[in-house]
């Protein structure tokens, strides 16, 4: 081998070498765009005071656009126009084809297809038939009355899949104040780096913004530890599989990622919705932490630091079942 080729080699080999540590994952998420937002995974999130800029679109995700576009209805078009005449008008539907099944019946029976011959006795059973059918729409009709009363939910779920609530900020502040001041941005009364805002359709409580928080350290702690098993805990099927794709590729680049002492300098809400069963909250985050690699060979420092902090700006989302708790299910890049 001449000289120039194994020059260049040893250069290349140098550079891929420096560069290693920095192409590490950095933190859960891997300055990637991951994981599912309903049926709105393919939206951008609204901006918000932390979040003036867009964040990044979805790069890894489970939930593809054809998937988002058939769980989204049908937008523009009134139901009723999606529907035939037939199908918004099961009554005269039934009618027409009754007073043609009492022709059909003339003309099998020798008397020629001609409707005005049945249609007098039909008429009289298409009324008695009516009757009964209004008197059991009626019924069914208080019955699903009397349910929706019943089950109609409160607090944190109130106005839930309603669509956009008029001045939300308003009801969210009547809501959120009295059990647990949220202050302004960057910190209020309370301590609290979250400022509620934006398209709350579901009405989130001062308990769900404290919730966000503290999944924020779980996270990273489990990340750093490579603790799959408490990832499972705080977030969804989908991401855990991308932590542990990105944690299987820093130990194969002879690294581990280490994010410690975690702590939310702001952060405000982007939107929050509800798909049948399932609430989602999207906020935007902006958090520090000491945040380094560290060579499994030798347990040195490759690659940030220990004692400097490094801030991280992020669109985090995360979504439940009603009764059930809080899970990260996408974090976006801003």
């Amino acid at each position: 081998m001449s000289r120039r080729p194994a020059r260049f080699l040893a250069i290349l080999a140098a550079v891929a070498f420096v560069l290693t540590p920095f192409l590490a994952e950095a933190a859960a998420g891997g300055n990637r765009s991951m994981g599912s937002r309903g049926v709105r995974t393919q939206q951008a999130a609204p901006p918000t005071q932390t979040t003036p800029n867009a964040a990044r679109p979805v790069e890894r995700s489970a939930t593809t656009p054809a998937q988002s576009q058939a769980q989204r209805p049908a937008q523009g078009m009134p139901a009723a126009q999606q529907q035939s005449w037939f199908q918004r008008n099961p009554f005269m539907t039934g009618l027409l084809g009754g007073m043609l099944g009492a022709g059909l019946i003339g003309a099998l029976m020798g008397g020629g297809f001609n409707l005005g011959e049945g249609l007098a006795g039909f008429l009289g059973l298409a009324l008695q038939v009516a009757l009964f059918a209004g008197i059991a729409w009626l019924v069914l009709r208080f019955i699903r009355s009397r349910r929706a009363a019943a089950a109609a939910p409160a607090g944190a779920y109130a106005g839930a899949g309603t669509g956009p609530v008029p001045d939300a900020m308003a009801r969210n502040r009547e809501t959120i104040e009295p059990q647990h001041p949220v202050g302004a941005a960057g910190g209020g009364a309370a301590g609290s780096p979250f400022a509620p805002q934006g398209g709350d359709e579901i009405g989130l409580l001062a308990g769900d913004f404290d919730v966000f928080e503290k999944r924020l350290a779980e996270v990273q702690a489990a990340w750093s530890n490579g603790d799959l098993a408490a990832l499972k805990r705080v977030a969804t099927p989908e991401m855990v599989g991308y932590f542990s794709e990105d944690l299987a590729a820093n130990s194969s680049r002879g690294v581990e990622n280490k994010v410690e002492d975690v702590k939310l300098d702001q952060g405000d809400l982007s939107e929050a919705w509800q798909e049948g069963g399932t609430q989602f909250a999207t906020v935007a985050m902006r958090w520090s932490g000491r945040d380094y690699d560290v060579a499994l060979a030798d347990g040195r420092i490759v690659s940030g630091s220990r004692e400097e902090r490094r801030e991280h700006t992020e669109v985090w989302t995360f979504m439940r079942t009603q009764g059930g708790d809080w899970i990260l299910s996408a974090i976006q890049q801003v």
